[in-house]
């Protein structure tokens, strides 16, 4: 494997706002009652620094993730994230938090410290996180002390004593002010001292009954497009926001695929497959998509791309891009295209990058690992902005449907 240059967090996390929705922080909590669905927007950010290599410092998430460990998960979004306003404490002060479904712990303290009120209450307990690249405090982790509060996450969605990791206010660090974990509640295990697992927002949601379903839709919409919020469905999935039917698959057996949104997929590119079924995770902290590394192998010659060193991307010419080919992703017996448009990074965000303004990068990467590892694919941003996802966890499976910009060309 190769890792990502270490790089500050203030570096990483220092992102401007290109469009935010935020959440009303006057706004009284109603009585709760089991709903089919309840909203929670969400804001893009794009990293100001820019990313010397976008692929290396990705890939640094994707190592920590291939080795399965419960309190291994690299949380940062290397270059687009999705991230909400999220009360904590009663009245409640609002911290920025980079949503996630590769990790499960929900954090605050990076950019504001922590709020304490009547609601707040400390546990004893001490919480820790490793990090991959992502290095703070000590070392490559997030640690600091446990507490229970109450948690808003917008008039419809509150939540009682939810367990917050509060790690000590560095004022030396801006952006995002900590992580909103949805991923599955193993993930949480051996995370917080003297206690087995750690129930996350949704399983809180569910428990409490404010949701009827632990089940929850996320959206994207392209970084590019002028749409540039999302959305968290928990309770059930937004139906405005596809244009087909969820079509589900179940979580895959294969480890360490199955400790995550982990699936059973298999990749085209035109008529040639290039990755047999094998088993992958679909992760919305991942900014790219990444594929073993024989697949990409033959993904690179079969696109002519040439290795980019400042990105880390293939670059391909124009001309090559007239004759890109679409990918396609077969799981659960449908298949979903990803067109030339959306392979491509946007254009209009090449500096960020540290691209040529007129340059065309591919956003498939390798894994750098052959494929059989028991996680050869991540479909991070990149796919999702294209494809609703639905994570149940009722059911133990995902869902995909087709949006609106499914076929967009806003690259």
């Amino acid at each position: 494997m190769v890792s990502a240059s270490s790089r500050s967090l203030s570096s990483l996390l220092a992102l401007p706002v290109l469009a935010f929705f935020s959440l009303s922080a006057s706004a009284l909590p109603r009585p709760r009652t089991a709903s089919s669905t309840a909203a929670l927007k969400l804001a893009v950010r794009i990293n100001s620094y820019g990313i010397k290599n976008i692929a290396a410092a990705d890939r640094a998430r994707a190592e920590v993730l291939q080795a399965g460990g419960s309190s291994s998960i690299n949380a940062t979004n290397s270059g687009v994230i999705y991230t909400a306003d999220i009360g904590v404490g009663s009245p409640a002060t609002y911290y920025t938090l980079l949503v996630d479904t590769g990790s499960s712990n929900t954090w605050i303290g990076v950019n504001k410290a922590y709020e304490k009120t009547a609601t707040s209450k400390d546990t004893g307990n001490k919480f820790f996180v490793s990090y991959g690249e992502w290095r703070h405090l000590d070392g490559n982790s997030m640690s600091g002390e446990e507490y229970t509060d109450t948690v808003t996450l917008n008039s419809d969605l509150v939540i009682d004593n939810q367990s917050i990791g509060v790690i000590p206010w560095d004022s030396m660090v801006q952006g995002p002010d900590g992580i909103l974990g949805v991923g599955p509640v193993d993930l949480t295990q051996d995370t917080v001292t003297n206690t087995f697992e750690v129930p996350t927002v949704t399983n809180n949601l569910y428990k409490q009954g404010t949701i009827s379903s632990e089940v929850l839709g996320v959206f994207f919409a392209p970084a590019s497009s002028n749409d540039t919020g999302g959305e968290l469905t928990f309770g059930s999935y937004d139906a405005s926001k596809i244009t087909g039917d969820i079509n589900y698959v179940p979580i895959t057996s294969t480890s360490p695929a199955c400790r995550y949104w982990g699936i059973d997929q298999s990749i085209r590119y035109g008529s040639d497959t290039i990755l047999d079924e094998t088993a992958g995770i679909v992760d919305t902290g991942t900014t790219l998509i990444y594929i073993a590394a024989d697949a990409f192998l033959t993904y690179q010659y079969a696109t002519g791309g040439i290795l980019d060193e400042e990105s880390g991307l293939l670059k391909i010419s124009s001309e090559q891009y007239q004759q890109l080919s679409s990918l396609y992703f077969t799981t659960g017996g449908v298949t979903y295209e990803l067109t030339p448009n959306a392979q491509i990074w946007p254009r209009s965000l090449n500096s960020y990058i540290h691209g040529t303004a007129d340059g065309i990068y591919l956003v498939v990467s390798s894994l750098e690992n052959r494929s059989g590892s028991g996680l050869d694919f991540i479909n991070g941003y990149c796919f999702l902005e294209r494809f609703y996802s639905v994570y149940d966890t009722t059911n133990s499976r995902v869902g995909f449907a087709t949006t609106e910009y499914t076929y967009a060309t806003t690259n």
